[in-house]
């Protein structure tokens, strides 16, 4: 059964559309455009309460049309919601607070621990210099991170490494305490997931995405278990905390607050295994968000405080900060890293996002979307790329155009300012029939038009900051 609903107010403006999209996923099987923002999938019990429908629904029907698109723009109503059991420790610390999936989260730190009203606005604010220190504590020194909007689940029983298997298209059934980057993609090789895959045990996974995708991977799971298999799906996303220690200094600083190994030989990049920090047993991953030495840990909840508290003691001397969200999104751009539902969606596949090497090609069970990504693997007509301006002034967002000697190519899906390049950096999809690659990238002509003026810009298939990952694997 397909329900169209909750047109109110924009209804006779999106009836067509509507009608469209809801004819070919008939027909077709798959929905042809990205939904996530409108998709029933999105809303999570908490925001059916009648209270929270009847303060948000007043304060986003007066900003549908102009003022929820600024990106400063953060919901009022509703607030506090879900908040992580360090909300309080931030606060004192000065941070700003943002709203995704209800979760409140530090966007920065203001030393003062006071925040001016933010505007809504496309330009530079008090909190552009803010966000800029702490780009650099993590890039020279170590920073920590509340990760904990995250979405976890536990996927267990006998049947978990078969479905886990069928839906990621890279290799996820490997070593007891391996980290595996993958995508879950439709029958078409679309992405409709981009997550992490870690095996805690022979029949024992971590499932690890970002809060948008919360709804849809449980489903996902859920839906793909088989008659005569057996597997549970356990949520525990409000019972660990992430914190996200990342820095050339965060070896040195969980050194200090743990007996165990933390070299390259006992914990390489993309493995994970159980540590002491201070009176806690804590789940340490090898993996970055923001392309430095870094690691995840997972602490539960009521452990949280003291494994912070055991952290900022220990690390004074190291440059260690609490870091916001507003440093991770141009820390993440530099290094080209992608976010599902900002940079991708479910009509990228891995091969046109740039990551294929995600896919492993070889392994036999025929996961969801292997024919079409096989049939896939060797087009390189559209392509997501990076895109670096010569000129430090502009401000990029997303949605600018992207020129090749004067005639529009592509357009930016996101940006923001690399304070460790110095430079507007971002992600953008750009097209070209002969092929989109390094050699034709790598030609002078490419502009960015930003508010109708033209910037030179150079474009590129690998990442701008460190591409040989020499940082990650200190």
């Amino acid at each position: 059964m397909f329900v169209a609903a909750g047109l109110n107010s924009v209804g006779i403006l999106l009836g067509g559309g509507v009608g469209s999209v809801m004819a070919s996923w008939i027909v077709n099987g798959i929905c042809p455009v990205d939904i996530a923002a409108f998709s029933i999938e999105r809303a999570l019990p908490f925001e059916n309460s009648l209270r929270f429908r009847t303060e948000r629904t007043v304060e986003q029907l007066g900003v549908l049309f102009g003022d929820g698109a600024f990106p400063t723009f953060h919901q009022h109503s509703a607030r506090g919601i879900r908040r992580t059991p360090l909300h309080e420790h931030w606060a004192r610390a000065g941070a700003y607070f943002a709203v995704s999936a209800g979760w409140e989260y530090p966007e920065w730190f203001s030393p003062t621990g006071e925040n001016a009203h933010v505007p809504w606005t496309w330009g530079r604010g008090y909190w552009t210099p803010l966000i800029a220190e702490e780009h650099r504590t993590i890039r020279e020194a170590v920073g920590v991170m509340d990760m904990t909007l995250m979405s976890k689940f536990l996927v267990q029983g006998p049947g978990a490494a078969a479905i886990l298997d069928r839906l990621s298209a890279n290799d996820v059934v490997g070593a007891i305490g391996r980290v595996v980057y993958t995508q879950w993609c439709n029958d078409r090789g679309g992405g409709m997931a981009d997550l992490t895959v870690t095996r805690l045990d022979e029949d024992r996974f971590m499932v690890v995405v970002s809060d948008v995708s919360h709804r849809r991977v449980e489903r996902m799971l859920l839906d793909e278990l088989r008659e005569g298999e057996f597997a549970t799906v356990t949520d525990i996303t409000a019972g660990m905390v992430i914190l996200s220690v990342q820095g050339p200094n965060s070896r040195d600083l969980l050194s200090r607050v743990s007996p165990d190994d933390l070299s390259n030989e006992a914990l390489p990049y993309l493995t994970g295994k159980e540590i002491e920090v201070g009176y806690s047993r804590v789940l340490a991953l090898r993996v970055t968000y923001v392309g430095e030495l870094g690691y995840e840990l997972y602490v539960p909840a009521d452990q949280a405080a003291s494994v912070w508290e055991t952290l900022e003691a220990a690390g004074g001397d190291l440059g260690l900060k609490p870091v916001g969200l507003g440093a991770l999104h141009s820390l993440r751009l530099e290094k080209g890293y992608r976010d599902y539902g900002v940079d991708i969606d479910n009509t990228d596949t891995p091969v046109s996002a740039g990551l294929a090497f995600a896919v492993a090609w070889d392994k036999p069970t025929t996961f969801n979307g292997k024919a079409a990504l096989e049939a896939l693997r060797t087009d390189r007509t559209s392509r997501l790329v990076g895109v670096l301006l010569d000129d430090p002034k502009p401000v990029l967002h997303g949605g600018e155009p992207v020129l090749k000697d004067g005639v529009w190519t592509g357009y930016l899906q996101v940006g923001a300012f690399g304070f460790t390049l110095g430079a507007p950096v971002g992600l953008a999809t750009i097209d070209h029939a002969e092929g989109v690659t390094a050699d034709w990238l790598a030609e002078p002509g490419f502009e960015v038009i930003v508010a109708g003026v033209p910037y030179q810009a150079t474009l590129s298939l690998r990442p701008f900051y460190d591409p040989d990952r020499a940082r990650i694997h200190a």
